[in-house]
């Protein structure tokens, strides 16, 4: 095992002497060796060797004939090829800029073929013409990349115009946003303990003063949204008698109170009085709606009344076109409709002008659509004729109504029971509460009547619902007896339209004066 190896390869330090001892004459061309093995880099000519050739038997290795030592100089080709060799090196490296590989594609790809102009069809010769002039720069205007205009020069102060960042990607002044950022979740949560759980009544609404008033069993209690306080506004007296609807009129601080004893009571919110008491139907009142001086209320019984709040005798006529509780009643804001809902799953729409003489108490239109009590009802405020109302568990449709024609114009099923509608004042949408089985509340886009947002929160089915003067901010009443404030329908301050800060005194006092 002690003795030197006879056979075998070379040392490590032979195979590098063997290199150094190289003797390759600097007139002849590198490429005039005979080596088959192509080089893994580049050797410069000063590397090559400078000690005079060994030929002798020297047992120093020596580099004369053919070499199989990677590394070592010798005959060379570019791999690969067939070409003529190429001096300097052992093969062509090409020099691959960012911007050279279309270029490079488009040679590859139509070498060798034939370039006769008449073999080709007219659409390669129009891609050939085209590739030549975008990529060996024959139209310099149709660069891949390039700079349309000039960097503006650095602000004043500025030395650098590194330091500065433009950017080319700023949006116009103009562009409008496509989506709006509406809140998951109410922005305030009231407790409304002993708050009714009835289908059929309606026992919320939002002055434009700012009050919120509530029912709660056998009271009225009214919520300043601006400072947050609270009022108890009226007490039933009978331990088992509730409120069953509350009104506000259009201006002003009176608010219209619906009793299960049959009657109307008109109060004035500033002073915490009682005005007057209409009694007039045989059966609880679940429904009201204002139009001017002419308060419209709707009973267990069916039957609407008409009060004129201006006079002694205040019932002036009656709409008698529902067989079961009317629990669902709004004026158009024109004034010239008023629609009616009813638990025998009726849709009615009457004029201004019905119910003034015994011969003309008969609706304008009557709809039987709906398969369930019809409880939400709402008009379009920029469309007067334009009619939404909802149904029940049953029926769980959205439907809207052309009231000048009488015709349905589109029907959506909501999944749920329809409790409330709401139109935003500010946008193309409308928002919908809903009771079995979700008990959301949804906000559509009108006419596609696409899901803008779905609103959930309340454990119960969600009855009521009002809107703030402003028209941003909805509020719902459930069955879990609680109130949710919603930011629904936010507007950019600097896009909302001014409003006047002064109060229409002369609209206050001829209020005033009607009610008195």
């Amino acid at each position: 095992m002690d003795a030197p190896l006879t056979r075998g390869p070379a040392m490590k330090w032979q195979r590098k002497g063997s290199e150094t001892d190289s003797t390759v004459p600097s007139s002849i061309s590198v490429n005039s060796s005979q080596s088959k093995t192509p080089m893994k880099g580049l050797v410069k000519p000063s590397n090559q060797a400078k000690t005079p050739s060994n030929r002798s038997g020297s047992k120093t290795p020596s580099t004369g004939g053919k070499s199989k030592t990677p590394g070592t100089l010798g005959k060379s080709r570019t791999p690969g090829t067939k070409g003529p060799k190429t001096p300097g090196g052992d093969r062509f490296i090409p020099h691959r800029g960012s911007m050279q590989f279309d270029l490079g594609h488009f040679k590859i790809m139509n070498e060798g073929k034939d370039n006769n102009q008449e073999m080709q069809s007219p659409s390669q010769q129009e891609y050939k013409r085209v590739m030549n002039e975008n990529l060996n720069g024959e139209a310099m205007d149709n660069k891949i990349i390039s700079y349309k205009q000039k960097a503006p020069s650095a602000p004043e102060g500025y030395y650098n115009n590194m330091r500065v960042l433009y950017s080319t990607c700023k949006s116009p002044a103009n562009t409008k946003k496509t989506t709006r950022h509406i809140p998951q979740v109410p922005e305030r949560i009231l407790d409304a303990p002993d708050i009714l759980d009835d289908y059929y009544l309606n026992l919320l609404d939002w002055s434009a003063s700012g009050l919120l008033a509530v029912c709660l069993g056998g009271s009225v209690y009214l919520w300043n949204a601006s400072s947050g306080g609270i009022t108890q506004l009226l007490q039933m007296e009978g331990q088992d008698d509730y409120i069953g609807a509350v009104s506000w009129i259009k201006e002003g601080h009176y608010l219209a109170v619906g009793t299960s004893l049959g009657d109307v009571q008109i109060w004035d919110a500033a002073q915490q009085k009682r005005l007057r008491t209409m009694p007039s139907h045989a059966a609880r009142v679940g429904s009201m709606s204002w139009n001017s001086y002419i308060l419209s209320s709707g009973s267990r019984s069916g039957n609407i009344h008409h009060h004129d709040v201006r006079v002694a005798n205040h019932h002036v006529s009656t709409l008698a076109g529902h067989t079961q509780e009317v629990c669902g009643l709004k004026w158009s804001p024109d004034g010239r409709y008023l629609a009616s809902g009813g638990n025998d799953n009726l849709l009615n729409i009457w004029s201004a002008e019905s119910g003034q003489n015994s011969s003309d108490c008969q609706p304008l239109y009557s709809f039987n659509q709906h398969q369930a009590a019809v409880k939400g009802v709402a008009w379009c405020p920029w469309q007067p004729n334009l009619l939404a109302s909802g149904g029940g568990t049953a029926d769980r449709t959205i439907r809207f109504w052309n009231c000048s024609m009488g015709t349905c114009l589109n029907t959506i099923d909501t999944k749920s029971q329809v409790c409330s509608i709401l139109w935003s004042k500010d946008y193309k949408e409308l928002v919908s509460s809903h009771g079995f089985a979700q008990n959301q509340l949804i906000i559509w886009k009108y006419p596609t009547m696409t899901k803008v947002a779905e609103l959930t929160g309340h454990t119960a089915r969600v009855l009521h619902m009002a809107m703030s003067p402003d028209g941003s901010t909805v509020v719902s009443a459930g069955a879990d007896e609680t109130l949710r404030l919603w930011k629904c329908f936010a507007v950019d301050e600097q896009k909302k339209k001014t409003k006047s800060t002064t109060k229409d005194k002369s609209t206050e006092l001829q209020t005033r004066a009607m009610i008195r």
